[in-house]
């Protein structure tokens, strides 16, 4: 464990039980939520490719325009 996760747990740790469960429970939600996110992220990579090669032949075509 990183220095600065032992004094944020120490601090958390003073809180009283209420206030400990509320903060527990926003940490493991914020971990879910990056977990979905990188595994749709993951997935998603060779639409992403796919995509790119549309965009940048596009522009090699001359279909895009550049911003002011």
């Amino acid at each position: 464990m990183t220095d600065l996760m032992e004094r944020a747990l120490a601090e958390i740790n003073k809180l009283p039980a209420p206030e400990q469960d509320v903060l527990a429970a926003w940490i493991l939600d914020e971990l879910a939520s990056e977990r979905r996110w990188m595994d749709a992220f993951a997935a998603s990579q060779a639409l992403l490719a796919e995509l790119a090669d549309e965009a940048l032949a596009e522009h090699r075509a001359g279909k895009t325009q550049t911003c002011p």
